[in-house]
């Protein structure tokens, strides 16, 4: 009997001119190498192994593709590619037989023999085409160019480098095409070691010898590593190590120790932490960002994207991206965390589900069920496989803590990690152990926000821990402490803590905290502690804008008071948040009015002074809304006598800001241009940019407001500058609520002043960012603005649709405030198109209602579009048109609103000239002229001036 220890000798199992190294797993022709893909070899290895038996077509599958459902089908193909390969049927050889009904036969007669492997060390040294294991490179590899580039240089420079990550980021394909990028500089000598199939690591370095053409059947096998490798330039490639690298990493230490040419890449879930080891991070491929507003072409630039729309074509999708779709891919490759793998499963499915379908399915955890390609590994055959394999490799206690770490939503710091995990159980040193130990084998993600450490579970990683933790009796024990640890946070520190400690971090804990009301309010949650935390989160969803979510986790833990604590600080403390998020979404009118009035009842009970300014502050915001001015000025009067009790001096700055804003709106424009600047004076005194009493930035929106009044009293230029700087404020404190409002007060400005121009820009930013941002109100306003727009520039047809459906939309929303300058405009945009008898109504029920409604800064405007109505019907009343015109100029006069005049100084100068009454068109025309020291380049004055000249040309140069 052959000597198996004899160096270059190995068994075989031989059959014609074949030997077959089942340990090796390698296929010989005449001592060549024969292709031969993975699921062939083991199904070769599977019937030679039983020659002359029959194996059944399920013992076959079972023996190949273990814990997998396959189809016959796909055993046929295998079998054909292994016939193909062995030449069966050629010059009467015969190897495979089909036995009809039962299964396959290897016919053809074996014989174990133990000899001299070919191309042994010798052979291997001096060899100028070595044999060459290497994987197929990829046709087309996504997203990796540059990692490649970068990891060759990297190997080339230090010889031995570990590409580390998560399962299934893509390490073995980096690898493989490292392999054929570096191919040339080494001569071939590039030998690729998978150690997946090695499940004792006492055969790591057997597996090694098998792929370098050796076999000493020696576990010890060092020497023999070194004697082949030594002389000639080489490059090996340990894939797979993670499982078995308690034995790979002395081994690969020891071999880059003693042989000078040899340079080693491995690929590993975790570093082989040996001596001159560089680890080279692989990240995930690069997602799309979160954006409503994402095209197609966008979105398939992305490397992540690139690859799922690839992999969605080669499983049978037949149609290219479209704008509607894009966000839906992006938001799926944010979901996979840009993980190869998991985008290749999930891109499977696009042909049978289509992509919306798809990204809906994904939202269902048995997402980690779904099969990948047949001849992947098996444990890449499906996500819940892959990570069973990685599960397995950790010990007990890591286990432990993966679970619990999946109550994790996002980034958490190390602390909440601690504070969650650690119990009687898991002690605070035995979870720092194991975190440090998930780190490290890439089932954590570190980054850094702010100067700070935080973790991560990717998405699927923690899907699959959650599916773990259910099969324990621990979950709502540690979301229990998850979310009394996000509740202590939330007490300790404001939202200012927030935004000077970690900037831009609000997002950061956002995951966690809902995570945490959902369990707080679920069948096994604390609802107490539900009430608690919603009342820390609400300021951070209020400062991010998440209005709809406030008002939902609000309602949620007002629901689950306890009779104790109804009528009481807790409701009354909900209530406040309620209101704010309810006033700036889609609320019934009545729902907010009784919300602000049980706010009211609840501060004058058991609340303090602050909060009853804080609801009147509110109480005023939502009577302007619905546009009741004159009890929204009462609010302001009653709010400024509440801030100067509490003799604080930014809620003293709030309310001379509020009477600023209702006495504009009640029209009393001097009024309103007094309370407006002592504002100002007043925060500007106290060094205070913001002022902040009803979750909204008062400032920013006074500044919109007192744009409005400064243009109203004639100083446009004025007017302008200060709508520009509202705007700019506007965008630098970043809340889209005060953003829009600044806006739509802003566009006012432009109209007014017929800088169509400069109103199309805002007109467009409104709607953008309120649909953005889902202010359904905002959005409708800025519809309306649009209409507008469009009939001033000429087109009525068009504006008129748009103002309906503005109107529509404003009517079903309850915003009311600037209705009736819509209709106003719509009469207008109808009297352009020739609808003139259906405009003058319009104006009609306009004036009415405002006169009624104590819309009072808005009657000059409106007589003044009556009195041009009035004059474009088929039988234009010019008595009654002068009449109005006339009144409008009074009462313009009256609010001390300059600019109204300018607006119906026009049509009453151009009837007048039309009755041959210049000298009162002219006298008129003067006095209009003679008020402004401003903005006399504006379009509206230039009117007014270019009207006078031809008030005051002879009759007979006319």
């Amino acid at each position: 009997m052959a000597d198996n220890s004899v160096m270059g000798a190995e068994e075989f199992l031989s059959f014609g001119p074949f030997r077959l190294s089942s340990v090796g797993r390698i296929l010989y022709r005449d001592d060549k190498p024969v292709a031969l893909g993975s699921r062939a070899l083991d199904i070769l290895i599977a019937l030679v192994e039983r020659a002359g038996e029959t194996v059944s077509r399920r013992d076959l599958m079972n023996q190949v593709w273990p814990d997998l459902l396959v189809e016959d089908a796909n055993l046929r193909v295998h079998v054909t590619n292994l016939r193909r390969a062995l030449l069966d049927g050629r010059d009467g050889a015969r190897y495979v037989t089909n036995i009809p009904g039962r299964g396959y036969c290897f016919v053809a007669p074996v014989r174990r023999t133990t000899a001299p492997q070919p191309h042994a060390a010798r052979a291997l040294r001096h060899s100028s085409a070595p044999p060459c294991n290497l994987p197929p490179r990829l046709e087309r590899m996504v997203g990796r160019d540059e990692t490649v580039s970068e990891l060759s240089g990297l190997l080339l420079r230090h010889r031995f480098v570990s590409v580390v990550g998560a399962g299934g980021l893509g390490k073995t394909t980096v690898a493989t095409a490292v392999c054929h990028t570096l191919r040339q500089k080494f001569d071939g000598a590039v030998y690729f070691v998978d150690l997946s199939a090695i499940s004792d690591g006492s055969l790591v370095g057997n597996a090694v010898e098998s792929v370098l053409g050796l076999s000493t059947g020696s576990q010890d096998c060092f020497e023999s590593l070194v004697s082949v490798l030594t002389g000639k330039r080489t490059m090996l490639v340990l894939d797979n190590c993670e499982h078995v690298i308690d034995r790979v990493a002395p081994l690969a230490e020891r071999i880059f120790a003693s042989v000078s040419d040899v340079f080693i890449l491995a690929a590993s879930r975790e570093t082989l932490r040996v001596e001159d080891e560089h680890v080279y991070l692989l990240h995930p491929l690069d997602a799309p960002p979160a954006g409503a507003d994402l095209t197609a072409d966008c979105v398939v630039g992305w490397p992540a994207a690139q690859l799922f729309m690839e992999r969605a074509a080669a499983g049978g999708y037949r149609f290219q991206l479209n704008d509607n779709e894009a966000p839906a891919v992006a938001s799926i490759c944010r979901q996979l965390d840009g993980l190869a793998l998991a985008i290749e499963l999930v891109a499977s499915r696009v042909g049978a589900y289509g992509i919306q379908g798809t990204a809906d399915l994904l939202e269902n955890r048995f997402k980690l069920l779904w099969e990948g390609r047949r001849s992947a590994l098996p444990r890449h055959q499906t996500m819940r496989a892959l990570l069973d394999w990685s599960y397995h490799l950790l010990s007990e206690k890591e286990q432990r803590v993966l679970r619990r770490l999946s109550v994790f939503a996002g980034f958490f710091s190390p602390d909440a990690a601690q504070r969650v995990v650690a119990d009687e159980v898991v002690s605070e040193q035995d979870a720092a152990e194991a975190l440090a130990g998930l780190i490290d084998k890439s089932l954590i993600g570190i980054s850094t926000v702010g100067g700070k450490i935080y973790y991560r579970l990717l998405n699927t990683t923690r899907s699959y821990a959650m599916l773990k933790i259910e099969e324990t009796e621990e979950r709502d024990i540690v979301a229990g402490r998850h979310a009394l640890y996000y509740c202590d946070m939330l007490r300790s520190r404001s939202i200012r803590d927030f935004d000077r400690q970690e900037p831009g971090s609000y997002g950061l804990h956002m995951g966690n905290i809902r995570a945490a009301l959902e369990w707080c309010f679920s069948s096994g949650g604390d609802s107490r502690i539900g009430g608690e935390l919603t009342v820390g989160a609400a300021p951070l969803f209020l400062c991010m804008s998440l209005l709809s979510e406030c008002r939902h986790w609000c309602e949620h833990a007002l629901a689950a008071l306890e009779t104790s604590d109804r009528g009481g600080v807790p409701e009354l403390v909900l209530r406040r948040y309620l209101t704010v998020s309810i006033m700036f979404t889609r609320g019934e009118q009545q729902d907010i009015r009784h919300a602000l009035q049980r706010g009211l009842d609840l501060a004058e009970t058991v609340g303090t002074p602050e909060d009853q300014l804080y609801f009147h502050a509110g109480l005023h915001l939502f009577l302007i809304r619905v546009a009741e001015f004159s009890g929204a000025a009462e609010a302001a009067e009653r709010s400024a006598v509440l801030a100067a009790d509490l003799d604080r001096a930014d809620a003293m700055v709030a309310a001379e800001w509020m009477r600023g804003a209702a006495y504009h709106l009640i029209g009393d424009q001097r009024r309103a241009q007094h309370h407006c600047e002592i504002g100002f004076r007043r925060a500007a005194s106290l060094g205070q940019l913001e002022v902040n009493v009803f979750g909204y930035d008062y400032r920013v929106r006074s500044l919109a407001v007192f744009a409005r009044v400064l243009w109203l009293r004639g100083f446009p230029e004025q007017a302008e500058r200060t709508a520009r700087q509202g705007i700019e404020e506007a965008e630098r404190c970043g809340h889209p609520v005060s953003l829009c409002a600044t806006l739509f007060y802003t566009v006012s400005v432009a109209l007014w002043d017929a800088d169509y121009e400069l109103a199309n820009g805002r007109v467009e930013r409104l709607v953008a960012h309120a649909a953005r941002h889902s202010l359904a109100s905002y959005h409708a306003i800025g519809l309306g603005f649009r209409g507008e727009l469009a009939v001033c520039r000429g087109g009525a047809a068009s504006g008129v649709a748009m103002l309906r459906d503005a109107l529509a939309a404003l009517h079903q929303e309850q915003h009311h405030m600037f209705m009736t300058a819509f209709q106003r405009a719509l009469a207008e945009g109808l009297a352009l198109s020739g609808q003139a008898e259906e405009a003058a109504n319009m104006i009609d029920g306009a004036l009415v209602r405002a006169t009624e409604r104590g819309e009072t800064y808005e009657l000059p405007d409106l007589l003044r579009a009556q009195g041009e109505i009035l004059l474009a019907l088929p039988r234009p009343d010019a008595t009654l048109a002068e009449e109005s015109l006339l009144r409008s100029l009074a009462m313009a006069r009256e609010q001390c609103a300059r600019g109204w005049e300018v607006r119906t100084a026009v049509p009453l100068a151009r009837l007048w000239l039309a009755q041959g009454r210049n000298h009162e068109a002219d006298e008129l025309l003067a006095t209009t002229l003679q008020q402004f020291s401003e903005g006399l380049r504006g379009a509206s004055l230039v009117e007014v001036a270019k009207l006078r000249r031809e008030v005051q040309r002879p009759i007979g140069r006319k």
